[in-house]
């Protein structure tokens, strides 16, 4: 029977450690790592049911993907019960999912301290950007989490600042306060593995098309209870209309609750360009406040201290920016009419690798293009050719490497003494698209 067992939960001030014990068929998704998630403030105080969140946030969408039960000693009965609606959602998103059962041997509820604060998952992209601007009003504490797409090693430790110096500077010139949460759960988790066998699966990996909603709001319960957070906001990546696969959505974040917080997937009724919209209102609204009319977004694909400018989504940013009404360079995004000729280019000779996320994104462009006056003859080339352009053919198009399939597809069938011993060759190639992507 596939089972996983968590166990050995302990806390040390701000440090939360436990111990994932899989039974041996589902070995192979874990490293010996213990699940590690650091915060910066205690956290000795907070029921052990809540302890158990972000580790069970993780844990839990493996075990399904294998039809595996996980036990542990005590969970928070709020989580409890999101578990199994979080369940009926991914499994009535993905048909390889099979299900499974968390198992406690106590369920508890506790008075959590209430404060009436909220909190919001902030990186300063343009959806929470976005989501803070809808929010302001109530001043939610800016989370930031490492561990996704900053990684807890050594050599993101610069990545990691930049968007510390960054969260801190945007919170400090509007009064809030800041939340930052650190943890391994990648790491812990055998993510290459999982990518290996379900990237067929999904349009993303693993983490991104089944994970990282129920997972990176539950590494924040124990910090949400701490401070009496209770409403806990994660910005929307789609809109309505769109339906993706994907690991954070309303049927998903929605229904994230632990005792004293409940989740909430928000901007979903905007589209992406309308987020620049509602951004471009905010700082013509404080034209005069030079907090707000010196806005830097930072979205690049490429770098964390600012925008490289000649990404994918660098450009997409620019333009969408242009189409709101403000100046790219004025808001991260060096840019300028000479570019657009570069985004056709690299549309058509295929120089990006491009998903139905930015298939959706360039047509909601497209869409405010058509209901835009250009204003230059580069732009309104550009525009003319956007606008009639197949972008289903251009996704189509696009896609990994094919070194990259082979070595997942391997891994997904090597027994785990041959998989330990190829890892590292698949761990570099990994961090070497990471470099170039």
């Amino acid at each position: 029977m596939s089972t996983i067992i968590i166990d050995s939960l302990t806390v040390t001030d701000d440090t939360l450690e436990a111990t994932i014990r899989p039974s041996s068929d589902l070995e192979r998704f874990f490293t010996d790592e213990p699940f590690r998630t650091s915060y910066d403030c205690t956290i000795e105080t907070v029921p052990e049911g809540v302890l158990a969140i972000p580790v069970l946030a993780h844990v839990c969408p493996v075990a399904w993907a294998q039809g595996a039960d996980v036990y542990v000693d005590e969970v928070d009965a709020s989580f409890a019960r999101a578990v199994e609606d979080v369940k009926a959602s991914l499994l009535s998103m993905y048909d390889f999912l099979e299900g499974g059962t968390l198992y406690a041997r106590n369920t508890t509820t506790v008075d959590p301290p209430s404060s009436g604060q909220s909190g919001l998952l902030f990186t300063g992209g343009v959806d929470s950007t976005a989501s803070y601007v809808r929010h302001r009003a109530a001043e939610p504490t800016l989370i930031s989490i490492r561990g996704w797409t900053i990684t807890p090693d050594a050599r993101d430790d610069e990545d990691w600042n930049h968007l510390r110096a960054r969260v801190e500077g945007f919170a400090d010139e509007r009064d809030l306060e800041t939340a930052f949460v650190e943890s391994n759960m990648l790491s812990a988790l055998d993510h290459p593995m999982l990518l290996a066998h379900y990237k067929r699966h999904v349009d993303g990996a693993w983490y991104s098309s089944v994970g990282h909603g129920l997972g990176l709001l539950g590494l924040c319960a124990p910090m949400a209870y701490a401070r009496g957070i209770e409403d806990l906001y994660v910005a929307a990546t789609h809109w309505e209309g769109i339906d993706l696969e994907w690991g954070s959505r309303p049927d998903i974040d929605d229904y994230v609750r632990w005792t004293g917080t409940q989740c909430h997937h928000d901007c979903y009724d905007l589209t992406r360009q309308d987020r620049l919209e509602l951004i471009a209102s905010y700082v013509e609204d404080r034209r005069s406040d030079p907090d707000a009319s010196r806005l830097e977004l930072q979205t690049c694909n490429a770098r964390m201290d600012g925008n490289c400018g000649e990404c994918e989504k660098c450009y997409r940013t620019a333009v969408g920016l242009r189409l709101a009404g403000l100046e790219p360079s004025a808001h991260g995004y060096p840019f300028a009419d000479e570019d657009y000729h570069d985004i056709r280019s690299s549309f058509e000779n295929g120089d990006w690798i491009l998903g139905l996320d930015e298939r959706y994104m360039w047509e909601d462009i497209r869409d405010a293009v058509r209901e835009t006056e250009p204003s230059s003859p580069a732009e309104r080339a550009f525009f003319a050719w956007l606008s009639d352009a197949d972008l289903d053919a251009l996704v189509a198009e696009s896609g990994s490497p094919l070194h990259h399939r082979l070595l997942r597809a391997g891994a997904r069938n090597a027994p785990n003494g041959v998989y330990n011993t190829v890892y590292p060759v698949w761990n570099a190639a990994k961090a070497g698209a990471r470099r170039v992507r």
